[in-house]
């Protein structure tokens, strides 16, 4: 429980740190091409459906889902992200609340409930299972659920501090290139604080692992899971896995497809019908 709680307390100091409100206010327009290719794939069944957006951050996702539809509520389990996403888009529902407990909504309230950016990915296996329980819970006979998440066997498993490298950004202004060069080593300065102070609550399990993520300069924990124990999950909360997508290429994912140059997966996701 120990190693959980501490999980929980350094996910959130991100999500509400100066460097974590300014990134995710100004975030826009899609992560990747699997998350485009998902949207679109769930908007030809949700269209006007009431939408339920959770982990909304700063309001990235917003515009992408009223598209899709106009009844749409959106929850944040941080209070700063909450106030920033109510500032970037008046008029939007929003309220401050955790996916692993949303009783404040009825059962069977939504016909589409997204989870974006690995967001799921943030708490920790019990804490996944109440999310995935309460999507069950909260969604339509029908409805659907998409949600993005690590990958165990994908590339972005194991990267280490080095990770933070990169050549600084060419320049016919010298000082504009020492800016450069000194904030890359701030960043791995940071980031290789960081790796050594969290490595420790590193733990791997059956088809699932908690390790330290170079985002945010390796300054979150986060869940990475297999393809199997993800679909298992799914299926043991009621939910018929309808199609994954890659986020490197946006492909859909078929059985016995190579997956290891996929860090991160989009799953569709279908409540039994009563």
């Amino acid at each position: 429980m120990a190693s959980t709680d501490m999980q929980d307390r350094i996910n959130r100091a991100v999500w509400s740190s100066r460097s974590g409100r300014n990134g995710f206010a100004v975030a826009s327009g899609w992560t990747d091409p699997g998350e485009a290719a998902a949207f679109a794939w769930v908007a030809q069944y949700a269209r006007h459906q009431p939408v339920l957006d959770v982990g909304v951050g700063g309001g990235r996702t917003v515009a992408l889902l009223t598209a899709i539809s106009h009844d749409y509520t959106a929850v944040d389990y941080t209070p700063e992200m909450v106030t920033i996403c109510r500032r970037n888009h008046p008029g939007i529902r929003v309220q401050q609340m955790d996916a692993r407990d949303m009783s404040a909504f009825p059962d069977e309230s939504f016909g589409l409930v997204v989870f974006s950016y690995n967001g799921i990915d943030a708490v920790d296996y019990p804490g996944r299972r109440a999310v995935l329980r309460e999507f069950s819970r909260v969604l339509k006979p029908g409805g659907l659920a998409l949600f993005s998440a690590h990958n165990l066997r994908g590339p972005s498993y194991r990267q280490n501090p080095l990770h933070l490298l990169r050549l600084p950004n060419l320049s016919v202004n010298p000082v504009s290139v020492c800016i450069d060069v000194a904030r890359i080593a701030y960043s791995l300065a940071i980031g290789t604080l960081n790796y050594l102070r969290y490595s420790p609550l590193n733990r791997e399990f059956d088809g699932y692992a908690i390790r330290v993520c170079a985002a945010h300069e390796f300054g979150i924990v986060i869940m990475y899971t297999d393809m199997d124990t993800q679909l298992r999950q799914l299926a043991e909360v009621g939910l018929h896995t309808e199609a994954v997508f890659g986020n490197s290429t946006g492909r859909r994912i078929r059985e016995g497809d190579d997956l290891r140059d996929e860090s991160w997966f989009h799953f569709v996701a279908r409540k039994f019908a009563a």
